[in-house]
């Protein structure tokens, strides 16, 4: 099955998506490629964005002005795919993830839609990677949906990293609902997380009700 804002129900969830921007046939069948692996148990089926949310990325790349981004977490590609198309030809987005087998699926459908020479794909442990970067401030957007208790080092390292009115991106923020009663390290490493980034003097923040929760959080 397609993720949809947990939220929503599925007839509510079917309306957000009529009422959006529809995605074309090469997004259509990456979101049905991924959706197989999961209902084949290849793959975790909470790794796919909602399609409203890439919907919304692309738009938010786009109507930003972004040239250079950055996702920490790519798995099958449809949410670097949305990034990607909202880049000008000469934009960039750097991609951080360790599965060869998953982003395998990810080179397919970028080359499909036009857009691989926009994304460069480094393979490997994320926060090492962001780590050797250079610390200046290059990257306009960044979108955050890996390992969850990784979160807090990942926009520590992300922010000098910014430009000024960069917009980072953090999924699965609301966890299913479990930031009310958390289970687990990963509900725990995001409820703390949510509750530092509220009164962040670095980052102007909000937290969205979209798909798993969306918060976004703009570089002072």
């Amino acid at each position: 099955m397609t993720p949809r804002s947990f939220l929503l129900t599925p007839e509510l969830g079917d309306y957000v998506r009529a009422s959006s921007a529809p995605l074309d046939e090469v997004a259509t069948d990456l979101v049905a490629e991924t959706a197989a692996l999961a209902e084949r148990g290849e793959a975790p089926a909470t790794f796919q964005v909602a399609v409203e949310q890439g919907v919304l990325m692309q738009l938010l790349t786009r109507a930003l002005g972004v040239r250079r981004a950055i996702e920490i977490g790519t798995f099958t590609g449809f949410s670097a795919l949305c990034i990607a198309r909202g880049l000008p030809a000469d934009g960039s987005l750097l991609c951080l993830d360790r599965s060869e087998e998953w982003t395998a699926v990810a080179r397919r459908y970028w080359t499909r839609a036009g857009v691989a020479d926009r994304v460069e794909l480094r393979l490997g442990e994320a926060l090492e990677q962001l780590r050797a970067l250079p610390v200046e401030p290059v990257f306009d957007l960044a979108f955050v949906d890996a390992d969850k208790t990784g979160y807090p080092a990942y926009v520590d390292e992300l922010h000098p990293r910014m430009r000024r009115n960069g917009v980072v991106l953090l999924d699965n923020t609301l966890r299913s609902g479990r930031v009310l009663d958390p289970q687990s390290d990963d509900d725990r490493a995001l409820v703390a997380l949510n509750a530092a980034l509220a009164t962040d003097p670095r980052f102007e923040t909000v937290l969205l009700p979209l798909a798993d929760g969306l918060t976004v959080l703009r570089v002072r």
